[in-house]
């Protein structure tokens, strides 16, 4: 089972967080897709972009983290955060 932990931080505070669960038999890279777009959809965003600076991190310790350069509108929060908790 893959799970994907989202999390929205404010003043270093979570404000709110969510668990996405997939069991399809899909590549890891699409099911951290789906994962990022459903909890988009549930915090109510815009879908990030992965700039390169992401992207590497994200490789390197399996959590990325999406601030303002990451969004096409404005977002009233400091920064969206991904990890994957399980694979």
């Amino acid at each position: 089972m893959f799970r994907l932990w989202g999390k929205e931080f404010k003043d270093n505070k979570m404000v709110r967080d969510t668990v996405v669960c997939d069991e399809t038999d899909g590549t890891r890279t699409h099911k951290v897709f789906h994962a990022l777009d459903e909890i988009c959809y549930e915090f109510d965003l815009s879908t990030p972009i992965w700039l390169d600076s992401t992207i590497q991190d994200f490789k390197r310790h399996a959590k990325a983290r999406f601030y303002q350069d990451n969004f096409v509108d404005s977002i009233d929060f400091d920064y969206l955060e991904i990890q994957v908790i399980e694979e």
